[in-house]
């Protein structure tokens, strides 16, 4: 212990010799300019080496949590440590108490929709629609529009990572050893599933992050209907033509959704309905209207609960399907949902949040800003956004694109929601609907497969745009 710390110490203030100068000086109550500072430099590695690792989770394993969480750490631990050396004790934690006020806010909000979400699947009600589907004796092109369709409308309301896993669980059971069809009705889900989460404030991280941010009202969303539905029309309708019209297998229906699974869904419906009124009406973040409507669902499960004896007597009066009475009987418990949240990925945004947060404290997005909206001007900057997605995640970039918060009309800003969210379809790992897709589909729907119809999918992103330019050119004014 005795060698560790002066040898910490002599590589701390290594990053500090002269030829790594800060590139402005020090003045109380401004931040350093540390973007030509060896502690810049260090956080700037630390961060890409993080992101690489994120990358590359279906390979290495290594849940995507772990290396941003401890980049976020050593990156406000460097920022921390060169502010005490110029007197500057509590301006760094003054800048990560507001980053982490932000995560709360994300937090709180994602935390209650993922309850919901689970709360839904534990009440069946994802796997009667699955069912439903598979047995519906469709072909199979109808059911590549019928997947397709149901994941651009149901995204806007759950998120699109849920609504592709239920859309491919539908095609995996319909297409069984059918790799063309499984392949293109992935390609097809992740792109509806995208495209149709942006144009809702709770489709996307990215379009509820701008929502929350108080840039775009809630009604401004769906201005982005008819765009995103050209997004995933035009690549939907060329790749239909490579879809067999074969007839799969018939089966029968025999899942039943469990008591008060319509109430939980009108609940879900409720809580969105107050974060909408709290946002737009009292001016309050949307995160307390959704931890009210949480409320609603803990008293209903507390009816649930209750009343599950009662239930469990009736049903057996009725029905002698011993497995339905079996789980329509067990008691409603609201934490089992809570619990089942996506810890990881709720993880995973605390770590982003904290080391975008933290690069642009040392200045290096106002540097990015000056490049791109300045120097290449808002319309370019923008779509580049969409294609940086594809390649990194849209929530680092979008989130980095607020802390920057250029000065754009309506219009440029409906634009970055639209490019963050549907440019991460351009490939298969641009998009957490994509990334889980390959796993849940291992084999049939792989990174080359998507990149042979990136060419089409680019083509309903440039014709996204243009429909966007043709009928929102009013907001486009300043």
């Amino acid at each position: 212990m005795k060698r560790i710390i002066p040898t910490l110490a002599a590589f701390l203030a290594c990053l500090q010799l002269p030829s790594l100068a800060l590139a402005a000086e020090a003045v109380h109550g401004t931040n350093l300019d540390l973007t030509a500072h060896g502690i810049g430099y260090a956080a700037l590695a630390i961060f890409v080496v993080a992101y690489l690792l994120v990358m590359g989770e279906e390979f290495i394993h290594l849940r995507k949590s772990k290396p941003v969480l401890l980049a976020a750490g050593l990156i406000w631990g460097m920022i921390g440590y060169i502010y005490g050396t110029h007197g500057m004790n509590h301006a760094a934690e003054i800048a990560v108490r507001h980053n982490i006020l932000e995560y709360a806010e994300l937090f709180l909000f994602l935390l209650v929709a993922m309850t919901y979400i689970n709360a839904m699947e534990e009440r069946r009600v994802f796997e009667a629609l699955r069912v439903r589907l598979v047995c519906g004796g469709f072909s199979l092109r109808k059911l590549f529009w019928i997947t397709g369709l149901l994941a651009f409308f149901i995204s806007p309301v759950a998120d699109n990572l849920t609504t592709a896993l239920l859309m491919c669980a539908v095609v995996m059971a319909i297409g069984k050893d059918n790799a063309k069809f499984i392949s293109l009705a992935c390609i097809n889900i992740v792109v509806a599933a995208n495209a149709g989460g942006a144009f809702s404030p709770f489709g996307d991280i990215t379009t509820l992050m701008v929502w929350q941010k108080g840039i775009i009202d809630f009604w401004t969303f769906f201005n982005l209907f008819i765009p995103s539905v050209v997004n995933w029309l035009v690549p939907a309708f060329i790749m239909s033509f490579a879809v067999a019209n074969a007839q799969p297998q018939s089966c029968e229906i025999n899942v039943n959704m469990k008591r008060g699974a319509v109430v939980v869904m009108v609940l879900f419906l409720l809580t969105i309905s107050t974060a909408v009124c709290f946002h737009n009406f009292f001016h309050l973040p949307p995160m307390l209207g959704m931890m009210t409507g949480l409320a609603y669902l803990k008293f209903f499960g507390f009816y649930l609960k209750k009343t599950h004896k009662k239930a469990g007597e009736q049903l057996r009066r009725r029905t002698s399907d011993t497995d339905q009475q079996i789980g329509d009987t067990v008691p409603f418990d609201i934490f089992a949902s809570i619990a089942r949240a996506e810890w990881d990925t709720l993880m995973f945004f605390y770590g982003v949040i904290l080391c975008v947060g933290g690069l642009g404290f040392i200045g290096y997005l106002t540097l990015v800003s000056q490049t791109m909206y300045t120097g290449w001007g808002a319309t370019q900057a923008n779509i580049t956004v969409g294609f940086l997605s594809a390649i990194v995640d849209n929530i680092p970039v979008m989130f980095a694109v607020l802390t920057m918060n250029p000065h754009m009309s309506e219009g440029q800003w409906l634009l970055v929601t639209l490019t963050a969210g549907v440019g991460g379809s351009l490939l298969s790992i641009g998009s957490a609907a994509g990334v889980a897709l390959m796993g849940q589909a291992r084999g049939m729907y792989t990174f080359f497969g998507h990149l042979k119809w990136t060419p089409v999918i680019a083509l309903g992103y440039g014709a996204s745009i243009w429909v966007h330019f043709l009928i929102n050119s009013s907001r486009f004014v300043q």
